[in-house]
């Protein structure tokens, strides 16, 4: 199982099928909060529907593929980070995340996407790294702000969430912008 610690504080790990029930509570906990920027918070109506979400992902990664970590905050589950598509061609891929509604305001996820980051560029020797939010997602926007990614431009109408289409907002870390800081 790969650990990642990002301080004494957080610590990023790779989901198990142990996790399943935890990882539950969670989604069921900020459900409505989470809803709002996330398709598949419907989909999760019980461990049974995690544990088949932390399988997939765990065969995601075996085919070294879509690692999906989950965020400690004092010992407790608050979030997750997780790898889209990795294009190993590329060297390139996607981040997703989210943070429990209750976690908001400690840092963690900026200090969570700064571990993540120093391991796809580092251990992964992956050169593009690429964050999308929706445009009025303004927590989730200000990540890849605060770290110094280059907003790259909008997808307009680029997701379909709620019966409604709404934008997306592009964000990238390069390799060599990442090795700066």
């Amino acid at each position: 199982m790969i650990n990642i610690k990002v301080d004494n504080e957080i610590e990023l790990q790779l989901f198990q099928p142990y996790h399943a029930e935890e990882y539950f509570q969670l989604v069921e906990r900020n459900r409505y909060y989470l809803r709002e920027w996330l398709p598949w918070i419907d989909e999760v109506r019980s461990p049974t529907d995690t544990y088949l979400l932390i399988q997939m992902g765990l065969n995601r990664f075996h085919e070294n593929n879509e690692p999906n970590f989950g965020i400690r905050f004092r010992g407790v589950l608050v979030g997750n980070i997780d790898f889209h598509d990795i294009n190993w061609y590329n060297r390139q891929t996607q981040l997703g995340y989210f943070l429990s509604q209750h976690a908001q305001g400690y840092g963690i996820m900026t200090r969570s996407i700064q571990a993540i980051l120093h391991y796809a560029f580092r251990e992964l020797d992956l050169h593009r790294i690429e964050i999308r939010c929706g445009e009025k997602n303004r927590k989730s926007r200000a990540i890849p702000e605060r770290l110094g990614f280059t907003y790259e431009g909008c997808l307009r109408d680029g997701e379909y969430l709620h019966g409604r289409f709404h934008h997306i907002f592009v964000y990238s870390m390069l390799a060599h912008e990442w090795k700066r800081k």
